[in-house]
């Protein structure tokens, strides 16, 4: 067995042991909620602040790298749009819901613990480059399709209402606090203390880990409740199309090998979570997403490795 496909093998061997867990009723639900929160609240905070005071940022072509996966986020949620609303018949908001589901990556339970097990901590550097700007950017796309797809309803659109949800959602959330106080750690030149430096490898050792057990108990509960022909359809537009996109944007653009693969790779992960609490958020959907998110984390046990070789044939 090659390392990548062991590496691969191994990541969602971790997520189900987590569903097998719950599924079993080893584990309960709410022991996934409680891991979950502990995950995104504290150690991949913790996790991130440590990659943006210790990573080496050189070469990784911010902007090339932005440009290649942020292209194929905007054809992806697209394409999940117009399949949802053209092809399957759902309103406007729902069709919000589907391009969420076919262009948000898992990038954080899944996508951390990955890139460390497949490129190690220089995959996790480039990745936090994509992480710094794909949470804002995202947020922020969602805040604002949702009040426009609202507002045609009520027949206006709250320009405020959008800075003002997107600033308070945006500043609150851990991981982004995360990223921030690394960068401000970093940008003063302050030393870690050993203690401190202790604490933080501790939590950061456990994240990747405990984010792919705690991604797949949460797995149980969401299942497969109906909608399986527009799920089906948006996870392979999100397995197939997106990685396919980047790809072709960093051979075009001439990303370095690494942040190519990076690139890739964070194009094919699953959706995450994300896109259920959107719908939630909506009142629309909340099938259609979970079983798109549960659809995809299934098979992208095969699709990923499969982009990974395509990557590492294409970038060497």
């Amino acid at each position: 067995m090659s390392p990548m496909l062991e590496t691969v093998l191994f990541v969602f061997s971790l997520v189900a042991l987590g569903y097998f867990s719950g599924l079993s009723g080893y584990l309960k639900a709410d022991v996934g909620d409680a891991l979950s929160r502990f995950t995104v609240g504290v150690a991949l905070p913790v996790l991130l602040f440590r990659t943006m005071v210790t990573a080496d940022f050189k070469g990784a072509a911010p902007w090339a790298l932005w440009t290649t996966y942020f292209v194929a986020v905007i054809v992806a949620w697209t394409a999940g749009h117009l399949v949802t609303t053209r092809i399957f018949g759902r309103d406007s908001q729902a069709g919000v819901v589907g391009g969420v589901a076919t262009a948000f990556s898992n990038l954080l339970l899944l996508g951390i613990p990955f890139m460390l097990g497949v490129f190690g901590q220089q995959g996790v550097d480039i990745l936090s480059l994509i992480i710094s700007v794909h949470l804002p950017t995202m947020l922020a796309g969602s805040i604002i399709l949702f009040e426009v797809f609202g507002g045609q309803k009520n027949g206006h659109v709250h320009p405020l209402r959008i800075a003002h949800d997107f600033l308070r959602r945006l500043y609150t959330n851990s991981l982004i606090v995360g990223i921030l106080a690394g960068l401000a750690w970093r940008f003063l030149g302050l030393p870690m203390p050993g203690l401190l430096g202790r604490l933080v490898d501790a939590l950061a050792g456990i994240a990747g880990p405990l984010a792919l057990f705690a991604m797949g108990l949460g797995l149980r509960k969401f299942g497969i409740t109906g909608n399986a022909k527009p799920a089906i359809a948006l996870s392979a537009l999100k397995l197939m199309l997106m990685p396919a996109v980047a790809l072709a944007m960093a051979w075009l653009l001439g990303l370095p090998p690494l942040p190519a693969q990076v690139a890739v790779a964070a194009a094919a992960l699953p959706s995450g979570v994300n896109s259920y609490l959107i719908a939630v958020q909506f009142g629309t959907g909340q099938a259609l997403a979970s079983n798109q998110m549960t659809i995809a984390t299934a098979c992208a046990v095969v699709t990923t490795a499969f982009w990974l070789t395509i990557a590492h044939m294409v970038f060497g």
